[in-house]
Order: structure tokens, then C-alpha cells, then sequence
């Protein structure tokens, strides 16, 4: 097996040809990083802090950051963390799972400390400042820690806790809210609005004020079909102006995130799929979010509707499909006669934009499908408005019912409305 760059001889197969490597118990290199004015303020999970000045880096060249404990002037700051990040309130930079003041270099990871107000170089808590230390008191180790507009909330391996800004002499206040919770890994919690989500071990999470466990849909299928050693890599995402809270994961036969789960927090819907992405980064700076795939390219979602991972770009495969619909909970059978169609194909870019509508029926939940109807819906006309399909003849019976919609083509783009089925109760035969 080998161990990184310049394992085994120089030389060796071919130039980018994949290696072996031993890395059983390594935690996942994480970045976290934080503006401090026009500054930055890095950390490497588990490793040392850095500080990147923007006036010494001027004009064409820009040099690297460098170690936070070597700026003139610094004074016991932390050498290792898990996390940093700066308090947009009150700018106090805020250490998480560091070293201590007495022990440098001893990472304790459960000891929260922040420097002087507005100060990144002073760390030594001392009566004439506000630098200073907190150490949470449940849990083995701080997990991860999201700033709210209000507050700073602490998630340790079985505990949420929240920081709060007190002012002189207390700076900081730390106060539990949550016993007995979970969370998947350092990346698997996002601040919406007033909200924090997040994925925990077998659970979804919400934080408004009081910790609620979220009702999922899909709870059983996602974490059925997870790679329960590989969780430290799962990554939430906003789209905002979606309202979807995404969490990226590897499935359980995947080592790298190869499938998503999506929440609609404001319609209170989730609907899943696959998509290779480790990190997204909100609509902000940039007009459109910015994702990073497991094949070292960053995407712009949201822009055209083809995958651009491919040269040429190709068709993604989309769908929507209901759950099983009946009549009078399953005691009448349904019979079934027209479907009307309710879409648009609007800023489609294909000459004659099409997707497939599937009626399909069966007689027990756990029964197959008896019979269904498959029926292409084309944009036929947009003058003086969008036409297509105006309807669809079908004749099926059964129990129960779903609705499925889906296309394969490239430069298709469809939004769903409100579809009709022409129904009835009818007997057994």
C-alpha cells in the first residue's frame, strides 16, 4: 500500500494513474476560513491557523498566508483547532477545539477560546481586554459551530449548545440547549434565515429557538442507502432562491457523494436523486450557486439545462414521481379514463421541447404494477400561449395510483403545474 506522493519507486506505472493509500482512522482535510475586514483568518481542521493580509498582497502578486502565531505582535494565540470563525457582531476571532493558553500545542477539543475584540494577534485573556476561554462540558469533542444572526450555536458529538455575546466582564456565554442529538459531520449543518438544519446519524434537525427533529419522507431511504464509515464527508447546501436545504452524501455503495436529499422548507416537501457534489456555495457574490464535484471541477448550477460535466454537454436524466394515491384508503378500486396535462416548457432551448407523462396502477402496496400509460407531452405552439397536449385518453383500474413525469432529451426545461385525472370508483370486475 502506499502512503501519499513519492510512495514506492520513482517511476512507477504511469503518470496520474491512481495509488493505494493507507489512511484508516484520518479525518477528512476540512477548510474553514473567515473574513476579518478585508483579511482572512484560515484553519486546517485539527491543524494550525493562518492569516491572510490583503495590504501586503497587493497588485499583481499575492503570497500565501501564514501561520497566525508568527504575525508581530501575537500573543498566545491558538497553534491547533478544529475551527475558526469571527463573530460579525462583536469581532472577537473565535477558536474551537484548540490548544489552551497554559498548554499550547495541546489540542483540548472541547475548549472554545476568542481573542481581544477587533485584536487577531491578542489571545492572552488579561483584565484589560476581552480575549478569554469557554469549555464545553458534554460530548467528547466540538463537532462543528454555526453562526446565526443571533448567536453562535456549538455542536458537539451528542450536545447543541449556544454562544452568546454578553459584553465586559463575561465577554461570552455558552448555554446548553440540546441533549442527545446527532450530527453527521462538520459540514452537514446550515444556517437558513433564523433556522439551522442538519443531518445527524438517522435523524434531520431544525434550530428556530428550540431543537425539533424534522419529519422526513424519506428518512428510511436515505439512511438505508448511506455509507455510514464515509459520513464525515457529507455536505449541506442552500439555494435560496429555491428554498431547498440540500445534503450531499456517498450512497452505500459509493466511497465519494454520489447522492443528494432535498428539503423544501417552505413548501415542507423532500425529494432525493443522485449528484456527484462536495461542497455548494449559495447565490451571493456570484448570481448563481457554485458547487465543486468529486472530479475537481466547480460547476455554476442553476445555469442551462444539460449537464456540463461532459464535452459536449448531455442530457440530464429528470423525473418527478408521486407516491401511491387510492380512494377511500385502498377499499375501492379506481378506474381511470383521461389525464390532462398541466406544464410549461418555458426557456426551453430544444426546437421541440417534450417530457413523458406515466399513469401506472397496482392492486397491493407491496404489489408490482399491473399496467400503465406512457404519453409524450410536445410544446406544439407559443403563440398566443404556450400549447401542448390538451389531453390524454388512458384506461386503467387498480387500487391505488402514481403520477410520474420525466425527460431524456437535451435543452429541455419543465415545470410542472397542477395535472387532472379523470377518475371514478368501480368494482372488482
Amino acid at each position: 500500500m502506499g502512503n501519499g506522493w513519492s510512495a514506492g519507486g520513482w517511476g512507477r506505472s504511469t503518470w496520474g494513474s491512481a495509488a493505494d493509500l493507507t489512511a484508516s482512522g484520518d479525518t477528512l482535510r476540512i477548510w474553514s476560513h473567515d473574513n476579518f475586514g478585508e483579511d482572512l483568518v484560515i484553519n486546517v481542521r485539527d491543524g494550525g491557523l493562518f492569516y491572510w493580509d490583503k495590504s501586503a498582497n497587493s497588485g499583481t502578486t499575492f503570497g500565501r498566508a501564514v501561520d497566525l502565531s508568527s504575525i508581530t505582535g501575537a500573543n498566545k494565540a491558538p497553534v491547533i483547532a478544529k475551527q475558526v470563525i469571527v463573530s460579525d457582531i462583536d469581532r472577537h476571532v473565535i477558536a474551537f477545539g484548540c490548544d489552551s493558553e497554559t498548554n499550547p500545542g495541546v489540542q483540548d477539543p472541547l475548549l472554545i477560546r476568542f481573542s481581544d475584540q477587533e485584536n487577531v494577534t491578542e489571545w492572552q485573556s488579561l483584565a484589560t481586554n476581552t480575549a478569554g476561554d469557554l469549555r464545553i462540558g458534554s460530548g467528547s469533542k466540538i463537532v462543528t459551530a454555526v453562526e446565526t444572526r443571533q448567536q453562535v450555536l456549538v455542536f458537539t458529538d451528542v450536545s447543541l449548545h449556544a454562544m452568546q455575546f454578553l459584553g465586559p466582564p463575561f465577554t461570552f456565554g455558552i448555554n446548553s440547549i440540546s441533549e442527545g442529538i446527532t450530527i453527521a459531520s462538520p459540514l452537514a449543518a446550515i444556517a437558513v434565515e433564523d433556522n439551522v438544519f442538519w443531518m445527524g446519524a438517522e435523524e434531520f434537525y431544525v434550530y428556530g429557538g428550540t431543537v425539533q427533529r424534522l419529519p422526513c419522507s424519506v428518512r428510511d431511504y436515505v439512511f438505508s442507502n448511506i455509507n455510514s464509515n464515509q459520513l464525515e464527508k457529507v455536505t449541506a447546501g442552500v439555494n435560496s432562491a429555491f428554498s431547498e436545504v440540500t445534503w450531499f452524501y456517498p450512497s452505500a455503495s459509493s466511497e465519494e457523494n454520489d447522492s443528494y436529499v432535498t428539503y423544501n422548507y417552505e413548501q415542507k416537501i423532500w425529494y432525493y436523486g443522485t449528484m456527484s457534489r462536495t461542497v455548494w456555495l449559495d447565490r451571493g457574490v456570484n448570481a448563481d450557486p457554485i458547487a465543486a464535484g468529486d472530479d475537481h471541477f466547480l460547476y455554476l448550477q442553476e445555469v442551462g439545462f444539460d449537464d456540463g460535466s461532459t464535452s459536449p454537454a448531455t442530457a440530464i436524466s429528470s423525473y418527478i414521481e408521486s407516491s401511491q394515491m387510492d380512494l377511500g384508503d385502498g377499499e375501492q378500486f379506481a378506474f381511470m379514463r383521461r389525464l390532462i396535462p398541466d406544464m410549461t416548457f418555458r426557456n426551453s432551448t430544444a426546437a421541440v421541447p417534450s417530457a413523458t407523462m406515466t399513469l401506472k396502477v397496482r392492486n397491493f402496496p407491496g404489489g408490482n404494477y399491473l399496467d400503465s400509460n406512457a404519453n409524450s407531452i410536445t410544446k406544439t405552439a407559443s403563440v398566443p400561449i404556450e400549447q401542448f397536449t390538451e389531453q390524454v385518453f388512458v384506461r386503467l383500474r387498480g387500487r391505488s395510483f402514481a403520477f410520474r413525469i420525466e425527460s431524456e432529451d437535451t435543452g429541455v426545461a419543465w415545470r410542472l403545474g397542477s395535472p387532472r385525472v379523470d377518475i371514478r370508483p368501480d368494482g372488482r370486475r
